[in-house]
């Protein structure tokens, strides 16, 4: 037997968003977060210069699309919500040092000097980065009422634009 308040409750479901079916934001983020640490980790136990090549663009183009959601829809959206502007000034700067050398990086071949150098200073950044946005950043966003569950919907919807943009621009990067 349904009582009226399951009923209820049963017909609001329809009528939610889509958004609640996909990943909230902070959980699209840390999966993103762990994808470009696993592709790190590839990267520092290639030997093969074409495989190192792949990694590094591959990389790249993760971290780029990674970077340009956030930018785009989490940042500015949790700026509202947030009382701690200089945290996502910060995540803001230590980005475009990121893509600073993500550019140097691009216009290289493995085993020219300072490539793995650079490499591993990016993942120094990007570790960095990463530390700071799931121990301060996120647990912070997790307090205010910022719908993290709409939020994810659209960073999902951007970064799947995106990343068809970016694969065609590019041709498939090593998957």
């Amino acid at each position: 037997m349904v009582t009226a308040t399951q009923s209820a409750s049963k017909k609001k479901a329809p009528a939610k968003s889509t958004a609640s079916r996909g990943p909230d934001a902070v959980a699209l983020l840390k999966a993103d977060h762990r994808a470009v640490e696993k592709l790190f980790g590839q990267f520092e136990k290639a030997r093969d210069a074409d495989r190192k090549k792949a990694l590094a663009d591959k990389i790249c183009l993760e971290l780029r699309v990674h970077m340009q959601i956030e930018e785009e829809i989490f940042y500015p959206t949790s700026r509202e919500y947030l009382k701690d502007e200089d945290i996502v000034d910060e995540a803001v700067v230590e980005h475009a040092a990121a893509k600073d050398l993500m550019g140097e990086i691009a216009g290289m071949q493995p085993g020219e000097d300072l490539y793995d150098a650079k490499m591993t200073v990016l993942q120094e950044q990007i570790e960095h980065h990463v530390e700071e946005e799931e121990t301060e950043y996120f647990p912070k966003v997790k307090k205010t009422d910022m719908d993290l569950k709409a939020v994810g919907a659209r960073m999902q919807t951007r970064k799947d634009e995106l990343m068809a943009q970016m694969d065609t621009a590019q041709g498939k990067a090593v998957q």
